[in-house]
């Protein structure tokens, strides 16, 4: 007979292999839900970049592109006197650029022209043009009749607006201002509200490359948009997906934001205190981009990504298509939504905005060409 403590012992060497067994299983079982879980949330990302859409073509008969303008114009803005501004040179890390070595700039087209065309203004000396990354753009005509261009610019991939007096005698923009704050870590789009007043949105609330990339791929829902004035910044509008282009109403009472990876566009209603209170959604089926605003009319004119995998993973011989889409009525209950162009990427590749005046067309994009087109 063996002695008491080995009887003890052995029941302790006999459960090993099943707690080794069940331990396993524990980690198998959780790996499973963590490759569940990421599956989930790529199929889910691939849905929300609507990687499996195609376009059917939309043509305009009078349309050409615009000269001089060959590696993108991410926004346009266009004062009520028919003077077009131009956003070019976009780059981020990972996103595809056909002059990755050339600075952005500010490009000018004078839309009451027979034959219009772009040129470059000059800037005031002082501001750094190596690395100038222009991004979205916004006008403000103060009560003088002085021009203020105010620019996303992203120097050595980080986040400022630049504020600009417009000099037409000159074709140049003085620099007046450099905003840098920590409620503007990504900043995407701007609408001016005044002459060092706007509101901003941010695509990510984080600035970090690794940290947007985890904050987009599980859908954290963190973006927002920011008031700046030189007494006050806030979030007055928060929960959006990846908020991007924003525009105001003609008539100041309404601000509209694109949610790019939502597929939707948000009416916010601004109060005299500049908070926003949520009025409607409108929901879509493209990834939207810029917002640009009729005066005449109110009309949204938006340009789109149908296929956003095609925007971010370049391929020649797939490339990003376009789309541009008029809305009409935004604040009835069922808008009118017109596709109004279309194309696979043959012409035109990863349209992000269009801009109407008199019956004229403008057309940027994220890093390609530009058309101009008469309605």
């Amino acid at each position: 007979m063996a002695p008491p403590t080995e009887l003890l012992a052995r029941p302790e060497r006999g459960s090993a292999p099943g707690s080794r067994a069940m331990g396993r299983l524990v980690a198998v079982g959780l790996l499973g839900i963590a490759l569940a879980l990421l599956g989930e949330r790529l199929l889910a990302l691939r849905n929300r970049l609507k990687a499996s859409r195609e376009v059917e073509s939309v043509d305009l008969p009078h349309c050409h592109l615009i000269k001089g303008i060959e590696a993108g114009s991410e926004d346009i803005d266009i004062l009520p006197n028919g003077l077009a501004f131009f956003s070019v040179g976009l780059k981020f890390p990972g996103l595809h650029s056909f002059a990755p070595d050339k600075p952005g700039g500010i490009l000018m087209m004078d839309l009451k022209e027979e034959k219009p065309r772009a040129r470059e203004l000059r800037i005031s000396r002082g501001f750094d043009l190596a690395s100038f990354n222009p991004h979205g753009i916004s006008t403000f005509i103060d009560n003088d009749d002085t021009v203020y261009l105010f620019v996303v610019n992203h120097p050595e991939f980080k986040n400022t607006v630049e504020i600009f007096k417009f000099e037409e005698a000159e074709d140049s923009l003085l620099h007046l201002k450099t905003v840098k704050h920590e409620l503007l870590p990504s900043v995407n789009d701007i609408t001016a509200v005044g002459p060092a007043h706007f509101y901003a949105t941010n695509d990510h609330y984080f600035s970090d490359p690794f940290l947007k990339y985890l904050e987009t791929y599980l859908n954290l829902h963190w973006a927002n948009v920011v008031y700046y004035s030189p007494n006050e910044v806030k979030v007055v509008a928060e929960g959006f997906d990846s908020a991007n282009g924003i525009n105001i109403s003609p008539d100041d009472k309404y601000i509209y934001v694109a949610d790019i990876l939502a597929h939707e566009i948000h009416v916010l209603e601004k109060h005299t205190n500049m908070n926003l209170t949520q009025l409607k959604v409108l929901e879509l089926d493209t990834l939207v981009d810029n917002l640009s605003i009729d005066p005449s009319s109110g009309d949204i004119w938006v340009g789109c990504h149908p296929n956003g995998q095609k925007l971010f993973v370049y391929d020649p011989n797939n490339p990003p298509s376009s789309e541009v889409l008029r809305i009409q009525n935004i604040l009835s209950e069922k808008p009118t939504v017109t596709t109004v162009y279309a194309n696979n990427g043959s012409v035109l590749q990863g349209s992000s905005v269009a801009s109407v005046y008199d019956g004229k067309l403008l057309i940027g994009t994220l890093y390609h060409r530009a058309l101009y087109c008469e309605l």
